[in-house]
This record gives C-alpha cells, structure tokens and sequence, in this order.
C-alpha cells in the first residue's frame, strides 16, 4: 500500500510526507517494510508508522531522523529541499541514458541436445537453413552501431552457436572493424554448452577476450536427465568444455547457472556441492520459463512457484553455510536483488527494470533477420506469436522504436504505473517484464495478484530481507560482498539500517 504526501507543509508536525510505499512483513505482521520513491527503505513497527502518518513526529525522535534520512518524510520546506531525493531517483534509471547494453545474436538454432525444458526451438544438427547468413549478420553490426551506448556486450546464442562459429568469427571481425571509429566498449560472450570447443577457437576468442557461459544443472545424474544426448554424456561433454575453456580463457572466464525441472527440486544441496566441486564462485538458480519446449513439458516438468521458493530457501541456506566454510559461492539472482536493496545504484539486468529493459536494455537479432525487443520475445515469435518482432535487421533502428510492437511494450513497461505493482513497497526495486505476462497469462499487462513473476519477485525478497534482518553478522557480510560486486559500488554505498538495512 501507499500513502500520498501532504499537500503542503504541516506546521504542527513539523514535516510532511512525501510518496512512499509499505508492506507488512509474512514473518512478523507487527513490522511493516516501507519504502521510498528512490527506493530507500526501512523496516518499523506497524504503530511508528501511525505516528509518522498522523503527524505524531517529534523531530528529535530518532525515527524523525532516520525518515527523513531516506526520503520518506520532508522537514520545513525553507531548510529542506529534494534534491537528493531526485539525485538518488535519477541514480537508480540511469540505465535508461545510454540505450541497450546487450546485444543478443542467435547465430543457428541447430542443437544436438534433446533437452525437455529448452526455451527455444532447436533445430537438428544437419538443418543448415536455421543458420543466420552473411547478409543478415552485416545488416546486424550495423544495427549495433546505431545504438548510442558506449559500452556493448554482443553476446551468441543458439541452439548451439559453436556449430555455427564460421559466422560468430566473422561478425566478431566485422564488430571489432567498425569499432576501430566508433571507439566503443566491447564485449564478447558465447553461451554454449560448450561440447564443441576446439582449440582454434579458443585461440580466436583468447584474441577477443570472449566469455564463456554455459548449461550445469547439477551432479552427474541430474544433469544427464535434465540434458540428455543419445550418448548419455552430457555432463562429461561439459565437465570438459569448462576445463578447456578455462585453461584458454582463464577461470573467470567460464561461468555457468542451472535450470530448475521438478526433478531439481529435490537436490538443493547436490546442486550447489556441485559447483562448489567444480570450483565455479557463482551459480544462478533459475526456474522453468513458459516458452518453447519447457511450455509443451509443464505437466511432467513444472511445478508451483511456491515449491521454487521452498527450494532456493534450502539452497540459499547451504550457498551460505558453503561461504562460511571459506569458499565464495555467490548466487546471481540473489546479488541481483540485494543490489537493489542495499545499494543505490542501477544495474544492467533486463528483467528488474522499469521502464522494462525490453528494447530498451537489451537487443535480439535473429537467425532469420527478425529483431525482438528481448529473448523471451524471440521465443514467443517461435511459438507462432509474432506480434513483439520489432522489424526486420536491414530496417533501421528509429523504425523499429516507432513499431507496433515496441509501443505495445512500452505501455506495459512501467511498473510504478501498473494495477497492483504501483502500490507495492518493492515496486521502486522491481521491474514490469511485459513480455513474460504476455507469455503466462495472455496480456502485456496480466493479473499482478495471480502473477508467477511477481510471486516470485515478492517471495525473493522478503526472503532476501528476513535473513538479511535475523542473520547473522557473517551471513549480512556475505550479502553485502554480492550486492557491491554487482552493483560496481563501494562499502560506503550501503546503507545502515536503523537497529540493525542491484550488466550491463
């Protein structure tokens, strides 16, 4: 829920409200999470925020102080200004000023995986037509170079890109050429199973400072059910493409997140073991998406948005005790959503945006030459919706931010103005994701109330605060470490909650 600001200064409380937003806590109904229109926040009992609404404050109370401290509250107009309120507010959609980061070519859709919860419409291997031309690849770079950032992360996709990697190394050849004028940030990234690598590749991307990322979905017999090829050595074929890839590349160079089937479930703690095995310091935790093949197994595979929450609380439990046993294991999403709670700064990933990161943060080109305002989007295309392909790669890009499809995003795109979202306390610190609510209930918009995406949004983070709040002083360290590494922040950015309080 939210409160409204006083329409002008009250001269008896000596301050007056300005927008914010509550929600009163699963664990403990007494407490009450508020939060302001910047996303700064805090946590009280129900009753202080009585008082604070009734105009009870006295302004040497030290909630007085710690309100007004986050912006939720403004002292005497003639000794107070917004300024840094409105600083803060432009701090956090400051990935709104350069335009899309991320630049997402699917290179072949052909795949030798059979996998049941595959997002896209994979291709056997021998279906050469699936593979993107020279034509539609040249169209693309140009494309890329329309776009104002000035940092670029191109990023390959398939199917299985490796099968195709004539075309990865001459679109890398030609980006790397343009940018000899345009003097941009670039940045390279295969998401493969990696089964393929060879050692002439590896060299190209050595040149290119390339990073690997790549498909384990757990131990041995987890990965093989949840990944199977007809030989059943799916999890050895990736074992060995990130010690390959690693010893080319470097160890940060190879990273790797699993997809959750209902068979995963069950293995929270085999899960993680295994990357600790494996000596991967992240792991993304990511559950079923509604498109492609994983749509057509929901029954045999899927599973309620509440066992998921059961899940990652398990998990999130053993990735800590893991940190405690001194070795860093950081759970992506999880940094993602902390970055957002305990720092000010913005972040690059699509889906926690609004305005929604969907052409506005992120870029598909297609095998074909279509252009989609996100993966998801290009997934749906691929399921016979076709009305978020944006345009076609030989169009330019001003067309496309003008088509049907771009402004069908957009008038979703907004979280803060959307049914139920614009009067929820993490609303400053989420995103709209329209594509995905197209995707699960037919409408851009969709029903908030009956949403897996805000479901698991909301169960996320309340987690994320309740254990922040009842953790330990060892566990808060091992969240603030995430939440500063990918914000890019610093110590000092985290703020200090009252009693106790994010790629580009």
């Amino acid at each position: 829920m939210k409160f409204a600001p006083r329409s002008a200064f009250d001269s008896a409380s000596g301050y007056r409200l300005l927008p914010m937003r509550f929600r009163r806590l699963p664990w403990d109904e007494t407490q009450v999470l508020v939060t302001s229109l910047a996303g700064d926040w805090l946590v009280m009992p129900r009753s202080d925020l009585d008082r604070a609404v009734a105009g009870e404050l006295q302004q040497d109370d030290v909630l007085f102080a710690s309100m007004e401290a986050r912006h939720l509250i403004l002292a005497d107009p003639a000794r107070s200004t917004l300024a840094p309120l409105l600083s803060q507010y432009r701090t956090r959609k400051a990935y709104l000023q350069a335009g899309p980061a991320l630049h997402i070519f699917v290179v072949s859709l052909r795949c030798h995986h059979t996998c049941s919860y595959c997002q896209v419409s994979r291709r056997p291997t021998s279906e050469t037509t699936f593979d993107m031309s020279g034509a539609a690849g040249r169209h693309a770079v140009e494309r890329l170079f329309e776009w104002p950032s000035d940092k670029l992360t191109v990023e390959f996709q398939g199917g299985e890109p490796l099968l195709h990697f004539d075309r990865i190394r001459s679109l890398t050849e030609a980006i790397v050429e343009r940018n000899r004028s345009e003097g941009r940030s670039l940045r390279f990234v295969i998401a493969s199973t990696l089964h393929d690598l060879t050692d002439d590749q590896l060299a190209f991307m050595r040149e290119h400072r390339f990073q690997l990322s790549t498909s384990l979905d757990g131990p041995e017999w987890l990965h093989n059910a949840n990944r199977p090829r007809p030989e059943r050595d799916s999890y050895r074929r990736t074992i060995e493409g990130i010690e390959h890839g690693r010893r080319a590349l470097g160890e940060d160079a190879v990273s790797a997140l699993t997809t959750l089937t209902a068979r995963s479930l069950t293995a929270p703690r085999e899960i993680i073991d295994e990357y600790r095995k494996q000596g991967l310091h992240s792991i993304f935790l990511r559950p079923l998406s509604p498109y492609g093949f994983a749509r057509k197994t929901q029954a045999r595979q899927g599973y309620p948005i509440t066992e998921f929450l059961t899940f990652y609380s398990m998990a999130l439990d053993h990735i800590l005790s893991v940190n405690q046993d001194g070795f860093e294991l950081e759970e992506a999403y999880a940094s993602l959503l902390l970055s957002q709670l305990l720092t000010p700064f913005s972040h690059g990933y699509v889906d926690l945006r609004s305005p929604t990161g969907a052409g506005l943060g992120t870029v598909v080109y297609d095998y074909d030459g279509q252009v989609y305002p996100s993966d998801e989007a290009r997934m749906l295309a691929a399921m016979g919706a076709h009305s978020f392909a944006m345009g076609r790669v030989d169009e330019p890009v001003a067309q496309w931010l003008q088509s049907p499809a771009m402004q069908r995003v957009l008038a979703a795109g907004v979280a803060e103005a959307l049914p139920t979202c614009a009067d929820c306390a993490y609303v400053p610190l989420c995103g709209a994701d329209p594509i995905d609510h197209y995707a699960r209930q037919g409408d851009p918009i969709g029903h908030r109330p009956t949403s897996d995406f805000c479901a698991k949004q909301m169960g996320l983070f309340d987690l994320l605060l309740q254990r922040w709040q009842d953790g330990s002083a060892a566990d808060r360290a091992v969240f603030e470490t995430w939440a500063l590494r990918q914000s890019g922040g610093s110590p000092a950015a985290v703020p200090e909650a009252p009693g106790l309080e994010v790629a580009a």
